[in-house]
């Protein structure tokens, strides 16, 4: 147990950096193909981040997505309308940098400057997953609250929250998860992950950065492993 602890205390400036080395290595800068590129009000995503996008074949608007989760959309939209009878419609993909900078500026003006208000409701440039490509926010056909918390207890909502990580999507920013993501209850925005990790996260009921911490932790107990 001693050379463990020992192991511990050499690591604990070289931790540190690996924590943030593990973030820095999920940022578009340096992987641009991640499937858990972390992006919220903390971790922004570059400028100049521009993924290959692909339009889903799936009903609804602004479909473009990363080729793997516009792949695993229409496997999902396909599977809702045969499980569920219940047609999912795609409300907002992938924008950019310049896109998600138009919609904080014109909810700024809408709010008279009041930034505070403004980052109630719209993420600053940034600081949007949907700029990663691998976001979609999710309606249904009969347009009932389509952007709005009363999307969870619908049809669509309630079978997006139980079987979306079959297909490699998790529910992003759940109730009780504000302190953490930093964002509110957002039951229509779906990220993709991979099959693998959404399982993961389901099985666990967690966000995206409390699974990140745990791949984190598991670096470093394989390094001290590594150093018996």
């Amino acid at each position: 147990m001693s050379s463990i602890l020992q192991a511990f205390a050499s690591l604990s400036a070289a931790g540190a950096l690996l924590v943030s080395g593990a973030l820095e290595t999920a940022a578009p800068q340096n992987s641009d193909t991640s499937m858990l590129l972390l992006v919220n009000r903390e971790w922004r995503i570059s400028e100049n981040y521009l993924p290959e996008v692909r339009v889903s074949d799936v009903p609804g608007q602004v479909r473009r997505l990363r080729r793997e989760a516009a792949a695993a959309l229409e496997a999902m939209f396909a599977a809702a309308r045969k499980e569920a009878h219940v047609t999912l419609v795609s409300v907002s993909g992938y924008r950019d940098y310049g896109k998600q900078e138009r919609i904080y500026g014109s909810k700024l003006k809408s709010v008279h400057g009041d930034e505070e208000a403004a980052d109630e409701y719209v993420a600053r440039p940034g600081t949007s997953e949907h700029q990663t490509g691998l976001t979609m926010d999710i309606g249904q056909s009969s347009g009932k609250d389509t952007l709005e918390s009363g999307f969870g207890g619908t049809r669509g909502g309630r079978w997006c929250r139980e079987n979306a990580w079959r297909f490699g999507f998790i529910l992003r920013y759940d109730e009780g998860w504000e302190d953490i993501t930093g964002y509110s209850f957002e039951p229509w925005h779906f990220r993709y992950v991979g099959v693998e990790h959404a399982a993961r996260i389901h099985e666990n009921e967690m966000p995206l950065e409390e699974y990140l911490k745990i791949i984190r932790t598991g670096i470093l107990l394989d390094l001290v492993s590594a150093r018996e």
